[in-house]
């Protein structure tokens, strides 16, 4: 079976589970989709090819970004759109990035039970992540779709006003520190 944690083909396209997808609605822009892809993941699509953090961004946002040094640059971009939208990234809970771009700005972030297992360009389901996965939002609208995902893992509110993470299902709030970007 392809393997995304010893990535040793140089693949940087990994996609998204379709079931995921699936579940989580429809997004109008996937600004950093595979150039190939066996399935839509948006309405419309910007590719490698695109330069899609430059480009305008509209509507409700998929994004399963390219992972390294670029992620964070990305989830930026998320946060400060207008429009909505998830994005797909590790749970790198311990890293500057993460502090500054989810802890920092998120209203939701879901942590999956388990490890995802990503697919390649030619539809073929890989082994299981290196990493934890989690889906962070930047807008409370998000909450359903993220909410109905609650049999596959976790939904947290980062709730920056009262410090502190909140349950997406009970509404009971964790007290903790805020992080310095």
């Amino acid at each position: 079976m392809l393997n995304f944690n010893t990535n040793t083909i140089n693949k940087d396209e990994w996609l998204t589970p379709p079931w995921l997808l699936s579940r989580l609605g429809s997004f109008d822009l996937d600004p950093c989709a595979p150039v190939n892809r066996p399935w839509p993941t948006a309405s419309r699509h910007y590719t490698v090819l695109d330069d899609g953090l430059s480009r305008p961004w509209k509507g409700r946002i998929w994004l399963n970004p390219p992972y390294g040094r670029e992620t964070f640059r990305w989830m930026d971009r998320l946060a400060a759109h207008d429009g909505g939208g998830m994005a797909l990234v590790f749970a790198r809970t311990e890293t500057r990035g993460f502090a500054r771009s989810v802890w920092n700005r998120a209203e939701y972030v879901f942590f999956f039970h388990g490890r995802l297992r990503f697919w390649t360009v030619e539809g073929k389901e890989a082994d299981a992540a290196n990493a934890p996965s989690c889906l962070v939002a930047y807008r409370r609208e998000e909450r359903p779709f993220l909410a109905a995902l609650q049999q596959d893992g976790k939904g947290i509110l980062v709730e920056r006003a009262r410090p502190g993470l909140m349950s997406l299902e009970t509404d009971t709030l964790f007290q903790y520190q805020p992080l310095a970007a």
